[in-house]
C-alpha cells in the first residue's frame, strides 16, 4: 500500500507543480487554493509512505514521479520544447525509478 501512497504522491507533486504557473505568483484564488491543496495532500501522503519505505528510495521516486509529470504536462500545456534530448533525459529518471523500486524489493 506505501507504494500507491507514493504513486498519488508523486501525482500531487505533478498537480502542485503544474498549479504553480497557473497561480501567476499566487495573484490568482483559484489556482493558487489548488496548488497548496495539492502540496498538502502530495506532502501528507509522502509522510504516510515513508511509514514503510526507505527516505532515500521514497524522495527520489516521488521526486521523479513529480519531474517526469511536470516536464510532459509542461510540453502538452505550455508549448515547452519536446526535444529529443529532453525525452533522453527523461527516459533516465524513469530508468533510474524503475530500478530503485526493482532493488527495494
Amino acid at each position: 500500500m506505501s507504494w500507491i501512497y507514493l504513486l498519488v504522491a508523486g501525482l500531487f507533486e505533478i498537480g502542485w507543480a503544474i498549479g504553480l504557473k497557473y497561480t501567476e505568483g499566487f495573484t490568482k484564488f483559484w489556482p493558487s487554493v489548488f496548488t497548496g491543496v495539492s502540496m498538502i495532500v502530495s506532502i501528507t501522503l509522502l509522510g504516510v509512505a515513508l511509514k514503510n519505505l526507505p527516505i532515500g528510495t521514497a524522495y527520489t521516486i516521488w521526486t521523479g514521479i513529480g519531474a517526469i509529470g511536470t516536464v510532459i504536462l509542461g510540453i502538452y500545456l505550455f508549448d515547452e520544447p519536446a526535444t529529443a534530448a529532453r525525452f533522453f533525459f527523461i527516459s533516465l529518471i524513469l530508468i533510474g525509478i524503475v530500478g530503485l523500486k526493482l532493488i527495494h524489493e
